[in-house]
Protein backbone atom coordinates (compact mmCIF):
# COMPACT_ATOMS: atom_id res chain seq x y z
CA UNK A 1 0.00 0.00 0.00
CA UNK A 2 2.02 3.62 -1.11
CA UNK A 3 0.66 5.41 2.13
CA UNK A 4 1.81 2.66 4.51
CA UNK A 5 4.13 3.59 6.97
CA UNK A 6 7.52 2.10 7.19
CA UNK A 7 9.59 2.68 10.29
CA UNK A 8 13.39 1.85 10.97
CA UNK A 9 12.89 -0.42 14.15
CA UNK A 10 10.10 -1.88 16.04
CA UNK A 11 10.78 0.29 19.18
CA UNK A 12 10.52 3.61 16.37
CA UNK A 13 7.27 1.61 15.44
CA UNK A 14 5.69 1.19 18.98
CA UNK A 15 6.78 4.55 19.77
CA UNK A 16 5.69 6.52 16.48
CA UNK A 17 2.31 8.89 16.91
CA UNK A 18 1.95 8.26 12.87
CA UNK A 19 -0.26 4.96 14.08
CA UNK A 20 -3.49 6.35 16.25
CA UNK A 21 -4.38 5.43 18.39
CA UNK A 22 -1.51 2.84 18.92
CA UNK A 23 -0.57 -0.48 18.31
CA UNK A 24 -2.32 -3.28 19.21
CA UNK A 25 -0.23 -6.34 17.47
CA UNK A 26 2.53 -6.91 15.48
CA UNK A 27 3.56 -10.09 13.57
CA UNK A 28 7.63 -11.31 13.93
CA UNK A 29 8.85 -12.64 11.14
CA UNK A 30 12.59 -12.09 11.32
CA UNK A 31 14.99 -14.48 10.83
CA UNK A 32 15.07 -16.85 14.10
CA UNK A 33 18.04 -15.68 15.41
CA UNK A 34 16.56 -12.18 16.20
CA UNK A 35 13.31 -12.90 16.87
CA UNK A 36 13.67 -13.74 20.40
CA UNK A 37 14.73 -10.29 21.62
CA UNK A 38 11.83 -8.60 19.26
CA UNK A 39 8.94 -10.54 20.44
CA UNK A 40 9.98 -9.64 24.08
CA UNK A 41 10.23 -6.16 23.05
CA UNK A 42 6.62 -6.17 21.57
CA UNK A 43 5.45 -8.25 24.84
CA UNK A 44 7.06 -5.75 27.42
CA UNK A 45 5.17 -2.95 25.60
CA UNK A 46 1.87 -4.96 25.97
CA UNK A 47 1.35 -5.94 22.61
CA UNK A 48 0.02 -8.81 21.15
CA UNK A 49 2.35 -11.20 19.42
CA UNK A 50 2.13 -13.48 16.23
CA UNK A 51 6.08 -15.40 16.00
CA UNK A 52 6.93 -16.97 12.60
CA UNK A 53 7.60 -20.26 13.27
CA UNK A 54 9.98 -21.49 14.76
CA UNK A 55 9.14 -19.33 17.59
CA UNK A 56 12.63 -20.01 19.16
CA UNK A 57 15.25 -22.81 18.99
CA UNK A 58 14.32 -24.81 21.74
CA UNK A 59 11.30 -26.02 24.04
CA UNK A 60 12.92 -24.20 26.88
CA UNK A 61 13.61 -20.96 24.77
CA UNK A 62 10.13 -21.11 23.81
CA UNK A 63 8.91 -21.52 27.41
CA UNK A 64 10.52 -18.54 28.42
CA UNK A 65 8.67 -16.68 25.46
CA UNK A 66 5.30 -17.98 26.44
CA UNK A 67 6.12 -16.97 30.38
CA UNK A 68 6.38 -13.24 29.34
CA UNK A 69 3.16 -13.00 27.45
CA UNK A 70 1.47 -15.14 30.30
CA UNK A 71 2.92 -12.46 32.70
CA UNK A 72 2.23 -9.52 30.41
CA UNK A 73 -1.24 -10.52 29.98
CA UNK A 74 -0.97 -10.84 26.16
CA UNK A 75 -1.16 -12.65 23.46
CA UNK A 76 1.47 -15.07 21.87
CA UNK A 77 0.42 -17.38 19.00
CA UNK A 78 3.06 -19.25 16.79
CA UNK A 79 1.94 -18.85 12.88
CA UNK A 80 1.47 -22.41 12.12
CA UNK A 81 -0.77 -21.48 8.85
CA UNK A 82 -0.61 -24.98 7.48
CA UNK A 83 -3.01 -25.88 9.94
CA UNK A 84 -5.47 -24.56 7.24
CA UNK A 85 -4.04 -26.13 4.20
CA UNK A 86 -6.73 -27.62 2.17
CA UNK A 87 -5.50 -31.26 2.01
CA UNK A 88 -5.00 -31.31 6.25
CA UNK A 89 -8.67 -29.78 6.44
CA UNK A 90 -9.64 -32.30 3.83
CA UNK A 91 -8.34 -34.83 6.28
CA UNK A 92 -9.49 -34.21 9.09
CA UNK A 93 -12.92 -34.29 7.23
CA UNK A 94 -12.52 -37.72 6.23
CA UNK A 95 -11.13 -39.03 9.58
CA UNK A 96 -14.29 -37.03 11.75
CA UNK A 97 -16.66 -38.99 9.35
CA UNK A 98 -15.46 -42.44 11.13
CA UNK A 99 -15.12 -43.98 7.28
CA UNK A 100 -11.82 -45.31 8.21
CA UNK A 101 -12.78 -47.01 11.57
CA UNK A 102 -9.93 -47.09 14.22
CA UNK A 103 -7.21 -44.87 13.00
CA UNK A 104 -3.99 -47.05 12.84
CA UNK A 105 -1.72 -44.12 11.38
CA UNK A 106 -1.14 -40.99 9.23
CA UNK A 107 1.88 -40.68 7.01
CA UNK A 108 2.82 -37.20 5.72
CA UNK A 109 5.65 -36.71 3.31
CA UNK A 110 6.67 -33.15 2.12
CA UNK A 111 9.20 -32.82 -0.62
CA UNK A 112 10.50 -29.59 -1.80
CA UNK A 113 13.18 -29.06 -4.91
CA UNK A 114 14.34 -25.35 -3.42
CA UNK A 115 17.92 -25.91 -2.46
CA UNK A 116 18.49 -22.07 -2.62
CA UNK A 117 15.98 -21.76 0.24
CA UNK A 118 17.79 -24.02 2.67
CA UNK A 119 19.17 -22.44 6.20
CA UNK A 120 22.14 -23.44 7.59
CA UNK A 121 23.70 -22.35 10.77
CA UNK A 122 22.76 -23.71 14.31
CA UNK A 123 19.18 -22.05 13.94
CA UNK A 124 18.35 -23.38 10.77
CA UNK A 125 17.77 -26.86 9.23
CA UNK A 126 14.97 -28.36 7.59
CA UNK A 127 13.48 -29.41 10.79
CA UNK A 128 13.07 -26.07 12.54
CA UNK A 129 11.84 -25.05 9.04
CA UNK A 130 9.11 -27.21 7.32
CA UNK A 131 9.61 -29.82 9.79
CA UNK A 132 7.84 -27.49 12.60
CA UNK A 133 4.74 -27.40 10.06
CA UNK A 134 4.62 -31.02 9.69
CA UNK A 135 5.08 -31.75 13.18
CA UNK A 136 2.46 -29.02 14.34
CA UNK A 137 -0.40 -30.44 11.97
CA UNK A 138 0.40 -34.16 12.84
CA UNK A 139 -0.38 -33.00 16.58
CA UNK A 140 -2.79 -30.86 16.07
CA UNK A 141 -4.58 -33.66 13.89
CA UNK A 142 -3.72 -36.45 16.28
CA UNK A 143 -2.68 -34.69 20.18
CA UNK A 144 0.20 -34.71 22.28
CA UNK A 145 3.23 -37.36 21.28
CA UNK A 146 5.02 -39.29 23.84
CA UNK A 147 7.57 -40.95 21.70
CA UNK A 148 10.18 -40.45 18.88
CA UNK A 149 12.43 -41.60 16.71
CA UNK A 150 14.12 -39.80 14.01
CA UNK A 151 16.84 -39.82 10.90
CA UNK A 152 18.28 -36.39 9.89
CA UNK A 153 20.57 -36.48 6.91
CA UNK A 154 23.11 -33.65 6.86
CA UNK A 155 24.95 -31.72 4.00
CA UNK A 156 27.93 -29.25 4.72
CA UNK A 157 26.51 -25.24 2.99
CA UNK A 158 29.16 -22.02 3.10
CA UNK A 159 27.31 -21.24 5.85
CA UNK A 160 27.62 -24.39 8.04
CA UNK A 161 26.97 -28.17 8.54
CA UNK A 162 22.61 -28.00 8.62
CA UNK A 163 20.18 -30.99 8.12
CA UNK A 164 18.28 -30.91 4.85
CA UNK A 165 15.79 -34.19 4.77
CA UNK A 166 14.87 -36.05 7.63
CA UNK A 167 12.43 -38.88 8.57
CA UNK A 168 10.43 -38.94 12.01
CA UNK A 169 8.17 -41.48 13.65
CA UNK A 170 5.63 -39.75 16.30
CA UNK A 171 3.84 -41.83 18.90
CA UNK A 172 0.67 -40.01 19.80
CA UNK A 173 -0.99 -40.49 23.49
CA UNK A 174 -3.99 -41.25 21.55
CA UNK A 175 -1.88 -44.53 20.46
CA UNK A 176 -2.26 -43.20 16.63
CA UNK A 177 1.29 -43.59 15.21
CA UNK A 178 2.25 -40.91 12.51
CA UNK A 179 5.25 -40.75 9.88
CA UNK A 180 6.54 -37.44 8.30
CA UNK A 181 9.32 -37.01 5.95
CA UNK A 182 10.76 -34.05 3.90
CA UNK A 183 13.76 -32.97 1.63
CA UNK A 184 14.46 -30.10 0.20
CA UNK A 185 17.62 -31.38 -2.14
CA UNK A 186 16.41 -34.26 -3.49
CA UNK A 187 14.97 -32.82 -6.64
CA UNK A 188 11.26 -34.14 -5.35
CA UNK A 189 8.42 -31.41 -5.44
CA UNK A 190 5.31 -33.40 -4.01
CA UNK A 191 2.91 -33.26 -1.12
CA UNK A 192 1.24 -36.27 -0.17
CA UNK A 193 -0.82 -37.34 2.69
CA UNK A 194 -2.02 -41.11 3.66
CA UNK A 195 -4.40 -42.40 6.41
CA UNK A 196 -4.76 -46.16 6.97
CA UNK A 197 -7.60 -47.27 9.54
CA UNK A 198 -9.39 -50.59 10.28
CA UNK A 199 -11.76 -50.56 7.80
CA UNK A 200 -9.74 -48.49 4.89
CA UNK A 201 -7.64 -45.66 3.55
CA UNK A 202 -7.29 -42.08 2.38
CA UNK A 203 -5.05 -41.22 0.03
CA UNK A 204 -3.82 -37.38 -1.62
CA UNK A 205 -1.64 -35.81 -3.62
CA UNK A 206 -2.04 -31.86 -3.75
CA UNK A 207 -0.38 -29.18 -4.92
CA UNK A 208 -0.35 -27.08 -2.06
CA UNK A 209 -2.27 -24.54 -3.54
CA UNK A 210 -2.79 -21.85 -1.41
CA UNK A 211 1.01 -21.01 -0.97
CA UNK A 212 1.54 -21.52 -5.01
CA UNK A 213 -1.29 -18.76 -5.29
CA UNK A 214 0.41 -16.48 -2.63
CA UNK A 215 3.33 -17.27 -4.97
CA UNK A 216 2.43 -15.94 -8.22
CA UNK A 217 1.19 -12.76 -6.08
CA UNK A 218 -3.12 -13.42 -5.60
CA UNK A 219 -4.77 -12.02 -2.67
CA UNK A 220 -8.12 -14.39 -0.90
CA UNK A 221 -9.59 -11.05 -1.04
CA UNK A 222 -10.13 -10.28 -4.37
CA UNK A 223 -12.11 -13.89 -4.32
CA UNK A 224 -12.70 -14.88 -0.66
CA UNK A 225 -15.19 -17.40 -1.29
CA UNK A 226 -13.09 -19.36 -4.46
CA UNK A 227 -9.76 -19.19 -2.70
CA UNK A 228 -7.81 -22.17 -1.54
CA UNK A 229 -9.39 -24.76 -3.12
CA UNK A 230 -6.85 -27.94 -4.74
CA UNK A 231 -8.22 -28.91 -8.21
CA UNK A 232 -10.65 -31.64 -9.11
CA UNK A 233 -8.09 -33.94 -10.45
CA UNK A 234 -6.02 -33.49 -6.65
CA UNK A 235 -9.10 -34.71 -5.38
CA UNK A 236 -8.34 -37.65 -2.75
CA UNK A 237 -9.43 -41.03 -2.57
CA UNK A 238 -11.34 -42.73 0.46
CA UNK A 239 -11.25 -47.12 -0.34
CA UNK A 240 -13.27 -48.86 1.83
CA UNK A 241 -15.22 -52.57 1.52
CA UNK A 242 -17.63 -50.30 -0.56
CA UNK A 243 -15.27 -49.29 -2.83
CA UNK A 244 -13.30 -45.90 -3.99
CA UNK A 245 -14.81 -42.59 -3.72
CA UNK A 246 -13.04 -39.58 -4.61
CA UNK A 247 -13.08 -36.62 -1.99
CA UNK A 248 -13.24 -32.98 -3.14
CA UNK A 249 -10.90 -30.70 -1.43
CA UNK A 250 -12.13 -28.55 1.45
CA UNK A 251 -11.08 -25.11 1.85
CA UNK A 252 -7.83 -24.31 2.59
CA UNK A 253 -7.78 -20.58 4.06
CA UNK A 254 -4.65 -19.10 5.43
CA UNK A 255 -6.51 -15.53 6.32
CA UNK A 256 -8.62 -17.34 9.01
CA UNK A 257 -5.57 -17.46 10.90
CA UNK A 258 -5.60 -14.15 11.57
CA UNK A 259 -9.39 -13.43 11.44
CA UNK A 260 -9.28 -15.90 14.46
CA UNK A 261 -6.20 -14.16 16.16
CA UNK A 262 -8.09 -10.71 15.84
CA UNK A 263 -11.41 -12.22 17.76
CA UNK A 264 -8.90 -13.43 20.03
CA UNK A 265 -6.93 -9.81 20.89
CA UNK A 266 -10.80 -8.35 20.93
CA UNK A 267 -11.78 -10.81 23.61
CA UNK A 268 -13.91 -13.35 21.79
CA UNK A 269 -12.11 -16.75 21.39
CA UNK A 270 -9.48 -18.80 21.80
CA UNK A 271 -6.51 -17.68 20.19
CA UNK A 272 -4.52 -19.81 17.05
CA UNK A 273 -2.01 -22.10 17.68
CA UNK A 274 -1.08 -20.77 20.99
CA UNK A 275 2.31 -20.19 22.80
CA UNK A 276 1.77 -23.15 24.56
CA UNK A 277 1.26 -25.57 21.86
CA UNK A 278 4.28 -24.28 19.97
CA UNK A 279 6.29 -25.39 22.98
CA UNK A 280 5.11 -28.42 22.53
CA UNK A 281 5.58 -28.43 18.85
CA UNK A 282 9.42 -27.69 20.04
CA UNK A 283 9.76 -30.46 22.63
CA UNK A 284 9.20 -32.51 19.86
CA UNK A 285 11.74 -31.35 17.79
CA UNK A 286 14.54 -31.49 20.89
CA UNK A 287 13.48 -35.17 20.97
CA UNK A 288 14.18 -35.93 16.81
CA UNK A 289 17.00 -34.08 17.60
CA UNK A 290 18.21 -36.20 20.34
CA UNK A 291 16.98 -39.25 19.09
CA UNK A 292 18.48 -38.58 15.12
CA UNK A 293 22.19 -38.16 17.09
CA UNK A 294 21.51 -41.78 19.66
CA UNK A 295 19.55 -43.85 17.28
CA UNK A 296 17.25 -44.57 19.89
CA UNK A 297 13.33 -43.70 20.47
CA UNK A 298 13.30 -40.63 22.87
CA UNK A 299 10.76 -39.55 25.33
CA UNK A 300 9.24 -36.34 24.49
CA UNK A 301 9.82 -34.16 27.99
CA UNK A 302 7.67 -32.23 29.87
CA UNK A 303 9.00 -28.09 28.83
Amino acid sequence: MPDTPVFASLTEMLASCALEPGVDAVTITTPPATRRDLVLEAIAEGVHVVADKPFAPSAPAARELARAAEDAGVLLSVFHNRRFDADLRTLRGVLESGRLGELWRVHSRFDLDEPHQLEAGPDGGLLRDLGTHLVDQMMWLLGPVTAVHAHLDHVDLPEGRTDASFVIDLQHASGVHSHVSSSKLNHLAERTLRAYGARGSYEVTSSDVQAQAVFAGQDPAADREGWGFDAPENAGVLRTDEGEQRVPSVQGAYFAFYEQFARACAGKGPAPSPADEGVAVLAVLDAARRSAETGQVEAVGRV
